[in-house]
């Protein structure tokens, strides 16, 4: 059984801590009780148990129904296994959001620490239990295998079953197998449960204030240059006093990573995220090197920038720093209106799927001491529905932030209709709803602005975005490659060792636009990505430079391309990226079409130029 993905669990807090950490400064939002509602899961956890006995008894039947037989099956007899293994993973996986999201709000409780770690355990063994069917399918001859795969009583599972064949050179035995599964508990993911649990246990001194990560890095958009530096020296303070742990939870995942990937016979350390992802290795390199080249745009930015601020140079604490209206408040009643009506009027669907997600309390977004910092949406499973995670706190930013995870969220309860192989989508395709989420929420913003000085406001905070989203998403996949390959050739690397990798990966991005002081050197060891998805934070450049062809389909294409778009949420991960997108005249195999996506972004550094020009005449 391929684990349960938890689509967003760690995928967008990095993104939302930088690009959305914001504090209410006292101020009251009307989210303070907007809490979500998760006995729509498990009314009670000795339901969630015996939910998970049901299913570990389950898979019991289905080893002795199938174990040995599956090279044998016929159309039929496939079809049949694939339905109770399917039932098995929404059932685990119903368990496995349950204990996540309840865990999310409060991180410091040690029973809800403790129920996770329990239903961990109970999805390892079921998860052995269950390894056989993955390693016989994928011994099944090709010939054999194809006819199986053409017969639409398959259908539900076609593609799934297409792609675990991808893993099959670097499958081990089953024995084997069961030890690195029976191991995961105790080895990466405990690792990772340790960053999380020790980052969101830091506090931060600012004067008198002890703060949170999330409210330390809050004050890196606050438009007194002041408190920026402040914020920044206390960020940079609070990471250097936990830096021995945070190096070695660093060089023991990078190490247990090398050992899965030496054992496996896996190339190169990206091949497996690459293959997850469902895009080619040169297809990603086509990519990362389109968005090198154009470094320049992020530097012309930081240049137009430092002129509005006013100031002699750009430091790593002013990169964030608001223009002119990207400062003011916004309650929740407010942000939920800017979202449900940019939504309704791309697609009434759209918008009558995210008014349930308010009016059924499928969000949490109230602030909380221990709450997971950041924002996601957890996809949960067909027979439920996602559920929205993220701290609201009344700036700008977040009403862009639920924009991005109600896009998340429409497109994992479209995908519901893919069933449980097919519901899910590779990380690369996953962030396109929620990027054109929030640009629709922009571009709405944008055009009922007239007056130029807060429009120019606004689209410097979109670049600003945009920026963190591709370019500097790559600029720390340079970062991991670095990291990864250092690990493997040398052996344990020390806290200066990576500084120096991130430092030697950040500067090509901003040139001599931005000074990055010796603080900024460690700011490389609390970002959760490299840990839990390693390989991944290339996705997110994909999706926005994806989102910029596809919304300028939409302009050129009218009311007919709402339909479309809706159709490919609802296609969820059911055929490969590159041939669900092609469906809208979008060619992802073509090296130019990144290229172009990049000078999307070139063009919108030239419009915040001549608004800033058309303000200085």
């Amino acid at each position: 059984m391929r684990p349960f993905s938890l689509h967003s669990d760690p995928t967008k807090a990095f993104e939302s801590l930088l690009l959305a950490a914001s504090e209410s400064a006292g101020k009251e939002t009307g989210a303070e009780d907007v809490t979500w509602d998760l006995t729509q899961l498990f009314d009670s956890t000795d339901d969630l148990h015996a939910t998970l006995k049901r299913a570990a008894d389950a898979a019991d039947a289905f080893a002795a129904d199938f174990r040995d037989h599956v090279a044998q099956l016929s159309a039929e007899g496939m079809e049949s296994a694939m339905k109770a293994l399917g039932a098995l993973q929404d059932d685990v996986g119903k368990a496995y959001t349950y204990a996540y999201l309840n865990w999310s709000t409060d991180t410091a409780s040690p029973e809800r620490g403790a129920l996770l770690q329990q239903v961990r355990e109970a999805y390892t063994a079921i998860s052995t239990k269950l390894l056989f069917f993955d390693l016989e399918w994928t011994r099944v001859p090709d010939e054999q295998a194809e006819a199986l795969l053409q017969d639409e009583r398959l259908d539900f599972c076609k593609h799934y079953l297409e792609v675990a064949r991808l893993q099959k050179p670097y499958l081990l035995s089953e024995p084997e197998e069961k030890i690195l599964i029976e191991k995961s508990n105790t080895g990466r993911s405990a690792w990772n449960r340790l960053f999380d649990e020790s980052i969101s246990d830091m506090r931060f001194h600012v004067g008198d204030e002890s703060l949170t990560q999330q409210q330390v890095l809050a004050r890196l958009h606050d438009a007194d240059r002041g408190v920026r530096r402040e914020a920044a020296e206390s960020f940079t303070q609070g990471l250097k006093g936990n830096l021995r742990t945070l190096t070695f939870i660093f060089n023991t995942i990078l190490a247990d990573k090398a050992l899965d990937d030496r054992l496996r016979g896996y190339p190169s350390w990206i091949t497996a995220r690459n293959m997850s992802n469902e895009v080619a290795d040169e297809d990603v390199e086509a990519l990362i090197g389109a968005v090198q080249d154009g470094y320049t745009h992020v530097q012309r930015f930081y240049q137009i920038k430092q002129r509005l601020l006013g100031i002699d140079s750009m430091t790593e604490y002013d990169r964030y720093a608001p223009i002119g209206e990207a400062d003011r408040h916004i309650d929740w009643a407010t942000a939920r209106e800017m979202v449900l009506s940019s939504y309704t009027e791309f697609h009434p669907q759209m918008g009558a799927i995210t008014e349930r997600f308010f009016d059924e309390n499928w969000i949490d977004a109230a602030l909380g001491e221990a709450k997971r910092g950041g924002a996601f949406s957890h996809g949960c499973v067909p027979s439920a529905h996602p559920y929205i995670l993220m701290n609201y706190t009344g700036k700008i930013r977040d009403v862009q932030t639920l924009a991005h995870e109600l896009g998340h969220g429409v497109h994992q309860y479209l995908s519901r209709d893919q069933g449980i192989f097919h519901a899910d989508t590779p990380l690369t395709t996953a962030e396109t709803a929620s990027v054109f989420g929030e640009m629709l929420v922009f571009q709405r913003l944008i055009k009922s602005e007239s007056d130029p000085q807060n429009r120019l406001a606004m689209l410097m905070g979109k670049i600003d975005d945009t920026i963190a989203t591709v370019f500097r998403q790559v600029s720390m996949n340079r970062f991991e490659d670095r990291i990864h390959t250092e690990r493997r050739s040398g052996g344990e690397l020390s806290a200066e060792a990576f500084s120096k990798a991130w430092m030697d990966t950040q500067r090509p991005m901003f040139g001599d636009s931005v000074a990055l002081s010796d603080n900024y050197s460690v700011w490389w060891s609390y970002i959760p990505h490299f840990l839990h998805t390693p390989g991944y934070v290339y996705a997110y450049a994909f999706g926005e430079l994806l989102v910029l062809a596809l919304y300028q389909k939409y302009q050129e294409s009218g009311s007919g391309f709402a339909d479309q778009y809706i159709e490919l949420l609802r296609s969820g991960g059911k055929d490969w990226p590159h041939e669900l997108v092609g469906k809208l005249g979008v060619d992802l195999r073509d090296p130019a079409f990144w290229a172009g996506g990049v000078q999307a972004i070139g063009d919108m550094v030239d419009e915040a130029e001549a608004l800033a020009v058309g303000l200085d005449a």
